[in-house]
């Protein structure tokens, strides 16, 4: 990734409390080529995502088929996560997308946007989101709506 993607992940990341910190597991991604299947690639993915995803989490995987939510309705998914006293995984997927396997072990598919986002965005956009959300569930004032 490039270094900007770093450095905006990480500026979100440090503002958040050690009570909901987040941390980025990067999968490798499956083997690409003009001759291979893709489908072969993102079986390869999932294997490793799932194998990453901590006992016990609540899974969401980011799907454009998934719901949309609003900052505020974010927020109140983060209440619920937060009180259901589980680790949360996001899974994202590789160039391909999720394969079926990942988003059959998801207890919600979330959608960031109607649009295709690359995933150096998805990266910083989501660790914005999820500190903008922590920022409106503890009554800070960086969400101004």
């Amino acid at each position: 990734m490039p270094d900007w993607v770093k450095k905006g992940y990480d500026e979100y990341a440090k503002r958040l409390p050690q009570s909901f910190s987040i941390k980025l597991v990067e999968i490798p991604p499956g083997h690409r080529s003009k001759s291979s299947d893709p489908k072969r690639a993102i079986e390869e993915e999932s294997v490793k995502v799932l194998n990453a995803i901590p006992e016990g989490a609540h899974v969401i995987a980011l799907d454009e088929r998934g719901k949309q939510w609003t900052t505020l309705k974010l927020s109140d998914q983060m209440r619920d996560w937060m009180q259901g006293g589980r680790d949360i995984a996001l899974l994202v997927g590789g160039p391909d997308g999720l394969a079926k396997e990942c988003k059959q072990q998801a207890e919600q598919l979330w959608s960031l946007s109607n649009l295709t986002l690359p995933h150096p965005l998805v990266r910083v956009f989501l660790a914005e989101q999820l500190y903008r959300a922590w920022s409106v569930t503890q009554g800070h004032p960086y969400h101004r709506e």
